[in-house]
């Protein structure tokens, strides 16, 4: 009968430390990530001069870190739409982080375009490459706004 209650404390501590590691939700899907005051995005204008109401030209957007490496796109927009989005940084520290950001990158930049904004779904397996990339598009989409 002790060694049952021994036991059954054991596993029960084991299950309440296994939990307090893991965390239920991401930090990077938590909230935005903190970003250093002397990374300020910047801002390429082709065609239109700064500030234009239309939102067009390239505009970069911050560089956004990950639990797996650096995020940063520049989005192109004519007349407000999003035409293009180019992929500056991407994880890359590993072969697979290179694998995901292979897989993940085109469909969140195909996503973008359709949707025309930085609310698209992240993509399955690359959760933080996804949020990094959407708040770096955010960043960029600011810009051409503001």
């Amino acid at each position: 009968m002790r060694r049952a209650a021994l036991a059954t404390t054991g596993i029960s501590a084991l299950v309440v430390a296994l939990l307090a590691l893991k965390p239920h939700q991401s930090p990077a899907l938590a909230g935005p990530a903190p970003r250093s005051p002397a990374s300020s995005p910047s801002h390429a204008p082709t065609g239109s001069a700064s500030g234009s109401p239309t939102g067009t030209g390239t505009f970069t957007g911050a560089p956004v870190d990950t639990q797996y490496g650096t995020v940063q796109v520049a989005a192109t927009l004519s007349k407000g739409k999003i035409t293009a989005v180019k992929v500056l940084r991407a994880p890359d520290r590993s072969g697979r982080d290179q694998e995901i950001a292979a897989y993940a990158l085109p469909r969140l930049t195909q996503e973008a375009i359709g949707a025309q904004s930085a609310h698209i779904d992240a993509v399955s397996g690359a959760s933080y490459t996804s949020q990094g990339y959407i708040q770096s598009l955010q960043s960029a989409l600011d810009q051409a706004h503001a």
